[in-house]
C-alpha cells in the first residue's frame, strides 16, 4: 500500500470536470484507490464519493492506493490532484 498527501491546486477546487477525470483514470488501474480528507474516506473510483469530499483549492487530500498497479496509479492520480484545470 502507498499513501501520499497532495494539495489541491485548481482555483475552483475539485469540481465535476476534474473529479470525472480523476475517476476515469482511477478506474483504469487494477488496484484499490481511496481518497481521505480529515476523517472521511471515499472510494476514488466513485464520482459521488469524490464529489462528496467538496475539495477546494488548498485542501490537503491523502491518496491511498493498494494493488498490482499502485505505483503507476499514485503517479498518475497525484498529477491530476495537483493539476490546474480550466
Amino acid at each position: 500500500m502507498l499513501t501520499k498527501t497532495f494539495v489541491i491546486q485548481n482555483p475552483t477546487g475539485m469540481h465535476a470536470r476534474p473529479a470525472s477525470l480523476f475517476v476515469q483514470k482511477a478506474t483504469s488501474f487494477n488496484c484499490e484507490i481511496n481518497l481521505i480528507k480529515g476523517t472521511k474516506k471515499v472510494n476514488g473510483k466513485s464520482i459521488m464519493g469524490v464529489m462528496t469530499l467538496g475539495l477546494a483549492k488548498g485542501d490537503e487530500i491523502t491518496l491511498e492506493v493498494s494493488g498490482e498497479q499502485e505505483q503507476a496509479a499514485m503517479e498518475e492520480l497525484g498529477k491530476i490532484l495537483e493539476m490546474v484545470h480550466e
